[in-house]
Parts: C-alpha cells; sequence; structure tokens
C-alpha cells in the first residue's frame, strides 16, 4: 500500500504576501500592523509619547520658573534686569530644543517594537507585548545610540552652516542673504536623499543586531535602485498625516472661539485666557498626541515593509519565509530566525533568464524576428517546427538522428521529407532522384464473341432505368432475415 502524506492546512495569510510587493501593497498595508495589533502597538506608542511629553513639559516649566523668577528681584528697565530676561529666554529654549530631540530619540523604541511586530506579522505570527520587548531588549541602547548619533550630526551641521553665514554676513551681507537662500533650496532635497538612504538603518539593526557601522552601509546598499518608490512611499504617509493634523485643528480654533464668545461675551481676559487653554491647549494636545502615535506606527510598519520588500528583490528573503512557513505549519522544529539566515546573499534578477529570448533591439526595423531566428520546417521529421531556434533551450535532435520510417521492422528507410516548391522558400532543395518503380502488371485482353449479336447490349441492359429494382437484403439489428420478428433484448 502507498503511505500518503497527512494532509496540513494551508498557511495562514500574513500581513503582506510573501513575494516583491509594488508601491501600492507597501502604501495599502503601511496600515495593516495597526489593525491587527492595535491595543499592543498603539497603546504603548501612546504611554511612550505621553510620558515623554509630559517630562519635557515638566522640565520646560521648571526650568522656565527658576529662570523668570530672578526678574521679580530685579528692577525693570535695567540692564542687569534686559540682562537676566534674555539669559532666561535663551535657557529655556535650549532646554525645550534638547529634551525635544531626547524624546524624538526615544521614540526609536517604538519603532523597535513596530517594526519587531512586522516581521512576525509577515509571516502570520502575533506576539505580546512582553515577548517583543524580549526580541527588542539586547539591542535597545544601540537603537538609542544611532538616534542620538543622527541628532548631534544635524545640530553640528547645522551650527556650521550658521556660523559660516553669520561670518560671511560681516563681511558681505547681500552675498550672505543670497546664499543663505540658495543653501535653504538644496538643503530640502539632500535632506530627504539622505533620509531615505539612511531609512533602513534601524530596521537593519533591530532584524539583524547590526552594529551603527553595518547598519548604515547595509541601509545604503538595500536602497539601492529602490530610492524613488520609497521616497514615494515615506512622502505620501507625511502628506497624509499633516493634511488629518490641519483638518483636525481648524474645527478645535473654530470651537475655542465660539466657547470664548459664548462664556465671556465681553471680552474679559480671564475667562478667555481660560477657556483657550483648556479647549486649543489641553485637547490639542491630547489630539496631537494620539496623532503622532499613530502616524510614528504606520511610518515604522512602512519602514519594516519596505526593507522587507528590498531584502525579497536582493536577497531572495521570501524564499527563506516560504520554507520556514512551510517547516512550521509542518510541525518541523526547531526552526532559525529566516531574517538572519542568508544575510547580504545576492540573488539573480528575477525574470526570464538573461539571453534567453533575443530582445526587440535584436531585429531592428523588422516587426518580427528574422529568419533564421525561429527554426525552419526541418526541425521535426515531418514538417513540423521545432524550438531548435530558441537560444538558451535545449534543441531536439535534427532530422536525420532519428531512424526513418521502416528501419526497425527491416524495411528499407523511406527518403527524408522535402516540402512542395511553393513552400520551400527562397532555397528550395535539392531534387532527389526518384526511386524506382516496378512495372505495371498487363491485363490480358478480354475474349472475342464469336457471335455479332452477342457483342450488342440488349436495351434492358443499356438503360438501367427500364431494369426492375433489386430487392434489399439489409435488416434491423435483431430482426430476423427471414421476414419474421425477433424480441428486443433491451424490451
Amino acid at each position: 500500500m502507498t503511505a500518503y502524506p497527512a494532509w496540513t492546512p494551508a498557511s495562514r495569510p500574513g500581513i503582506i504576501p510573501l513575494h516583491p510587493l509594488t508601491f501600492g501593497t507597501i502604501l495599502g498595508r503601511s496600515f495593516a500592523a495597526l489593525r491587527q495589533n492595535p491595543r499592543v502597538l498603539l497603546g504603548f506608542a501612546l504611554i511612550v509619547q505621553t510620558l515623554a511629553y509630559l517630562v519635557v513639559l515638566a522640565a520646560v516649566l521648571g526650568v522656565s520658573f527658576a529662570s523668570f523668577s530672578r526678574l521679580d528681584t530685579l528692577q525693570p528697565g535695567t540692564d542687569e534686569y534686559e540682562t537676566v530676561l534674555a539669559g532666561s529666554i535663551a535657557l529655556t529654549a535650549v532646554t525645550g530644543i534638547v529634551l525635544g530631540l531626547a524624546a524624538g530619540a526615544l521614540s526609536v523604541i517604538v519603532q523597535g517594537i513596530v517594526v519587531v511586530e512586522v516581521t512576525h506579522a509577515a509571516v502570520a505570527e502575533k506576539l505580546t507585548l512582553g515577548q517583543l520587548w524580549r526580541q527588542i531588549k539586547p539591542i535597545v541602547w544601540r537603537l538609542i545610540g544611532y538616534s542620538v548619533l543622527v541628532i548631534l550630526a544635524v545640530i553640528a551641521v547645522i551650527v556650521l552652516v550658521v556660523l559660516g553665514m553669520i561670518g560671511i554676513a560681516i563681511v558681505a551681507p547681500p552675498a550672505a542673504i543670497v546664499l543663505t537662500i540658495l543653501l535653504i533650496l538644496a538643503a530640502i532635497p539632500l535632506t530627504w536623499w539622505l533620509m531615505i538612504k539612511l531609512l533602513l538603518a534601524p530596521a537593519t539593526i533591530i532584524v539583524e543586531h547590526a552594529t551603527i557601522v553595518q547598519a548604515l552601509k547595509r541601509s545604503w546598499a538595500l536602497t539601492r535602485g529602490r530610492f524613488w518608490p520609497a521616497l514615494g512611499i515615506i512622502l505620501v504617509i507625511s502628506v497624509i498625516f499633516g493634511a488629518v493634523a490641519q483638518v483636525v485643528s481648524i474645527p478645535l480654533g473654530f470651537l475655542s472661539m465660539g466657547l470664548t464668545t459664548v462664556i465671556a461675551p465681553t471680552g474679559d481676559p480671564e475667562p478667555s485666557a481660560i477657556i483657550a487653554i483648556l479647549a486649543t491647549g489641553l485637547l490639542t494636545q491630547v489630539l496631537t498626541l494620539l496623532l503622532q502615535s499613530v502616524a510614528i506606527v504606520v511610518q515604522s510598519t512602512a519602514t519594516a515593509i519596505i526593507y522587507i520588500d528590498c531584502r525579497m528583490r536582493r536577497e531572495g528573503l521570501d524564499l527563506d519565509l516560504l520554507a520556514y512557513v512551510e517547516k512550521r505549519d509542518a510541525g518541523t522544529g526547531p526552526l532559525d530566525d529566516p531574517y538572519r539566515e542568508h544575510v547580504g546573499r545576492v540573488m539573480a534578477p528575477r525574470g526570464w533568464p538573461a539571453g534567453a529570448y533575443p530582445g526587440p533591439a535584436a531585429y531592428p526595423g523588422q516587426p518580427y524576428p528574422a529568419q533564421g531566428a525561429y527554426p525552419s520546417q526541418q526541425g521535426y521529421p515531418g514538417g513540423l517546427p521545432g524550438p531548435q531556434g530558441y537560444p538558451g533551450q535545449p534543441a531536439y535532435p535534427a532530422q536525420g538522428a532519428y531512424p526513418a520510417q521502416g528501419e526497425y521492422a527491416g524495411q528499407p528507410a523511406q527518403p527524408a521529407y522535402a516540402p512542395p516548391a511553393q513552400y520551400a522558400g527562397p532555397q528550395a532543395p535539392a531534387p532527389q532522384a526518384p526511386a524506382p518503380q516496378p512495372p505495371a502488371p498487363q491485363t490480358p485482353p478480354p475474349p472475342a464473341a464469336s457471335d455479332p449479336a452477342e457483342q450488342t447490349p440488349s436495351p434492358a441492359a443499356s438503360d438501367p432505368v427500364d431494369q426492375p429494382p433489386s430487392p434489399t437484403t439489409w435488416a434491423a439489428p435483431g430482426a430476423a432475415t427471414d421476414g419474421t420478428d425477433r424480441e428486443s433484448p433491451w424490451a
């Protein structure tokens, strides 16, 4: 008896198909992780964003109170008062900028959780927050260090440019103005270019546990050839959330104006200020935190999907993921991490093999392949066209390689087929000598009649119409030939 393999259910679909993705698929599936695991992703993002906002707000308020409270002990209008006021403003601004950048660096932890979730969701696996944190914990400080280095590099470049512009402005103010405008215009495409080229560095650190330098090199290599799709996806997502933020802020402005008019119709400054703080301050900040959390999750999901797509196209990651899913569903174990098996592998481009079929450039000016690109009628015995003329494919034996008809039976081989002259083309094959034919048998003449009268046919024999019809001998199946009826076996 034949042993058949056990039945295995079909694999569960993940948030993305396991093959190279298109622009629309990446953009549409960037919201899939948020829908699949909203309690973990959105909840964690909200907690991190809220804590960072509260810490920054408390620190800025504390520094502002400590610095501006010194003004109460000074006489307004004096030089000392003006100096302390300028110093307090500068200290508060620097504190807000530094703490804001630090809060932005902490948001990379949210990106790490999202990337790990997407890598598992691609193979239809759903993890808890604790499981996700255990996977990102070994490299969390590396992620924070990468974010801090990027922020410091940006600050250093800005400081150097500003100092250079100040130096130029001292020497030639008009040239400094023109140069500043040109630098601002040039900084926009340069910033987007560097941002996309280094887009996959955090994902490489998270998934491959690469160092910072290795992550920079990997991101630069993976985005080669996929720069414009990645730029379009990130740009579209940024425009979407920017438009949503504007749509939310406009109704809040009208709400603040309406409440101010109803509660304080006389324009009293105290209730108006309270309403403005409650309506436009607190509610705006709550909605801003919510939008920022959703935007971080969606952008991190898009980054993870772009990373997976680039590795599918460049390293054949989809083959490793499909093999992992098949082994997991079949109960085979233990299983290795498919994202770390063939890191850096170079795969051949997808599609037809190079040189398998001639392209249109091989036949300039001709709508069809030139004569000789396809096999002639002699590719098969009998005149059927064969695939010998296709490059890159195994050729069939030419005519004459197989035994001709009758050779196995001891019969002489038949001559090869030659197409007729009207189908033979411009160069017809040389005519072959006809095979010798046996002489035709001679039929003896009929004996001559002795009586001339016997040679004259009778009128009845010469006119078949006048002859009586002959009785038919056909009978239906199952019927007797003697005129009697038989019973049918199907009755």
